[in-house]
């Protein structure tokens, strides 16, 4: 059986934040990066928009007001003034180590997008800035000798001692079914969202949320659980991937039209298009159930074709192959899950630059956690999800499939861009007995995919029930009013037994 490489550091996750952190820690040590994929294999690589970085024409104060605007009250101050003023130092080793940004005469091309105030975002290939910053990243941590890699590695469950640190993972090799124990120092969970939860995402196959439930089964807090971002515009039509048309197609001028073909933004914001994505979402969402249709349109046949085409290239490629020319056509669109924003809404393209900067900080936080390690922390313990299975559960095996399309289907029309207190104890019951009969059943990576997707699940549905009132991305049609009694607090989870989350409210931290 092949063994894993010994190791300072894991790092789960090969994204932008996972590379950026591998790439710090490798100057402390060993590291080893498992992914469940590929290495090029992650969302990072799907977002089009770009990298939001404040530059010479921009001003990081307003960056940083940008972002507590869109964050309404809920931000961690110290957080985004990090995020904002190491956000430019970080962009700027990116480009030294090979980043190619769109540039326009003698700088770059800078874009605007929702909510923001001033044009900051750095584009690459148009519509690609995702996949360019991974290209740049890997090329970087492959050059690196004290980087090793795994890929098609389950990492099922995290290995504590017998003080409950973290000690190392348990990890699955898909390739000859193995399960291993790998020992290392510290350990970094970059897994990414779980935004297949839902029955519409953005994101790719392998975001099911493994990172946040392994963390809360170990016993970690997970907080704001119940801010899910849901993007404005994807793709709809039949037999279709759910591709993501960026919110830069409306920041450049396209039109949001219901199906009678009436601009409606205006009647929701005063930004129209412009507006943050939740209040989009929502407006596009009534729109659909007034109308019974199962989307809007997004127009751009008003903006230049060539200018169309250069702007957006794989947009315009992707659609053209699903006989939509956007240059003449307008395009179907609708509402997906999108984002794990931990918060209550953010300004599209800060997230690359989240990555980036708290990488960057999760990899030095690893470095000097270890650093002041004792050399023996006693024995790990794990649960062999490989050795728990009996020949009785084997024979009384769950349709994964067909559980998995139900939870996407509760999760959507239960948990999704509105939500009620009817809809959320309904939804939280059938997560209960999900959670219930998956419990040590678990063997193959899709079984335990869905493990973590069920709880993940249970998780939103907890944490928006605790959350009485509306506030930014989380809606409650039975308690709309923002600011209510209590809106100031993070709504925190933390494993109490199995199956049930002890629930804690936390103040806003400076």
């Amino acid at each position: 059986m092949p063994t894993l490489p010994a190791a300072d550091f894991l790092v789960i996750g090969s994204g932008v934040a996972g590379l950026r952190a591998a790439i710090g820690l490798s100057r402390a040590g060993r590291v080893l990066v498992l992914t469940k994929g590929s290495p090029a294999e992650s969302s990072s690589i799907y977002a089009q928009g770009g990298v939001a970085v404040a530059s010479e024409e921009d001003d990081i104060a307003l960056h940083r007001e940008d972002t507590l605007r869109a964050g309404k009250g809920l931000c961690r101050l110290e957080a985004v003034q990090v995020l904002v003023e190491e956000g430019p130092v970080r962009v700027q080793e990116l480009i030294r180590w090979g980043a190619r940004f769109d540039r326009a005469g003698d700088g770059y091309a800078l874009a605007r997008e929702a909510a923001h105030s001033r044009h900051r975002i750095l584009r690459a290939g148009g519509d690609a800035t995702g996949t360019e910053m991974v290209r740049v990243l890997l090329d970087k941590a492959r050059s690196l000798p004290q980087i090793a890699w795994r890929d098609h590695h389950f990492t099922i469950d995290l290995l504590l001692d017998a003080q409950r640190r973290c000690v190392g993972a348990l990890v699955l090799d898909e390739s000859s079914g193995a399960v291993q124990q790998v020992k290392a120092k510290a350990v970094v969970l970059a897994t990414g969202g779980a935004g297949q939860i839902y029955a519409r995402t953005t994101n790719p196959p392998v975001a099911t949320g493994d990172g946040i439930a392994m963390a809360y089964r170990a016993g970690a807090i997970v907080e704001d659980m119940e801010f899910v971002q849901f993007h404005p515009t994807t793709l709809y039509l039949p037999a279709t991937p759910q591709f993501l048309l960026t919110e830069a197609m409306r920041g450049e001028g396209g039109i949001l039209r219901n199906i009678k073909g009436e601009a409606f933004m205006k009647r929701y914001h005063e930004m129209a298009e412009m507006a943050p994505r939740d209040v989009v979402s929502r407006a596009v969402w009534n729109e659909m159930m007034a109308m019974s249709s199962r989307h809007v349109y997004l127009d751009v046949t008003h903006l230049a074709p060539g200018f169309i085409r250069e702007r957006f290239p794989t947009i315009y490629a992707t659609c053209l192959r699903y006989d939509v020319d956007i240059t003449e056509e307008m395009i179907p669109v609708c509402p997906s899950a999108h984002f794990m924003m931990g918060g209550v809404n953010r300004l599209a393209s800060n997230s690359l630059l989240e990555g980036l900067v708290f990488g960057a900080r999760a990899g030095e936080a690893a470095a000097l956690y270890a650093s002041h390690l004792r050399p023996e922390r006693g024995p790990s313990v794990a649960r062999d999800v490989a050795a728990d299975e009996t020949e009785d559960d084997r024979g009384d095996r769950l349709d994964m499939e067909k559980l998995l399309n139900s939870l996407r289907r509760l999760m959507w029309e239960k948990v999704g861009i509105i939500r009620s207190k009817q809809g959320l104890l309904s939804a939280l019951m059938q997560l209960e007995k999900w959670e219930e009969r998956l419990k040590d059943r678990c063997r193959t990576r899709r079984e335990l995919e869905v493990r973590s997707m069920v709880t993940v699940g249970h998780l939103v549905a907890t944490a928006a029930l605790q959350r009485e009132h509306g506030l930014g991305a989380h809606f409650r049609s039975d308690h709309p009013e923002e600011f209510a009694s209590g809106w100031d607090r993070h709504i925190q989870l933390q494993a109490e037994a199995p199956g049930r989350a002890l629930v804690r409210r936390a103040g806003v931290k400076a």
